[in-house]
């Protein structure tokens, strides 16, 4: 029985993964990770950290990395409400470095985003609860951001109408040309 879809995205190795809902009067059951079924579909993680976090409808989380020696990459689920949720590619041999892609996630969508990507959201609905599965473990001697709005990288955040509401560290982050990347 076939529970994932693993579908691509124009960022190498950022990927949208879709969980099979089984729903009945109870509610419902789902997997939300396979280690089996992910490596057979190129994704290949082992996973140290959980982090969860709850936002108000207009919070913005992000854009955050970590370099070596404790790069992470993630896994992003959405437990409740909805996101839009952003990688931007760190890496600079990459043919897209520089560039994003955003996907709105819900309880059936995950966003795997590998080491080398800065990664952040938009919570789109009040009581989001989002949990991230990380492949290394919080550094906070390694811990960097980009400011979310940085004009050069041009992310289309849904905000309709919405004041985001960002923190005051993330709002002082620096501008993507001054961000750290990997080779």
């Amino acid at each position: 029985m076939i529970n994932f879809k693993f579908s691509k995205t124009p960022l190498a190795g950022v990927v949208v993964i879709e969980s099979r809902s089984f729903t009945d009067n109870r509610g419902f059951f789902m997997e939300t990770y396979h280690s089996r079924t992910f490596a057979e579909n190129g994704l290949i993680a082992q996973f140290v950290q959980d982090n969860h976090s709850r936002s108000k409808k207009g919070v913005v989380r992000g854009l955050h990395y970590q370099i070596p020696p404790h790069p992470q990459g993630k896994l992003v689920s959405v437990m409740k409400g909805l996101i839009f949720d952003v990688a931007v590619d760190l890496r600079k041999s990459s043919a897209t470095f520089g560039k994003w892609h955003g996907e709105l996630l819900d309880v059936t969508k995950q966003l795997y985003i590998p080491e080398g990507f800065a990664h952040g959201f938009l919570a789109l609905e009040d009581e989001t609860d989002v949990l991230y599965k990380c492949t290394d473990l919080y550094d906070p001697a390694g811990e960097r951001a980009i400011v979310w709005n940085d004009p050069d990288l041009k992310i289309m955040w849904p905000l309709k109408g919405l004041t985001p509401l960002v923190s005051d560290k993330d709002a002082k982050s620096p501008a993507f040309k001054a961000a750290e990347t990997f080779n």
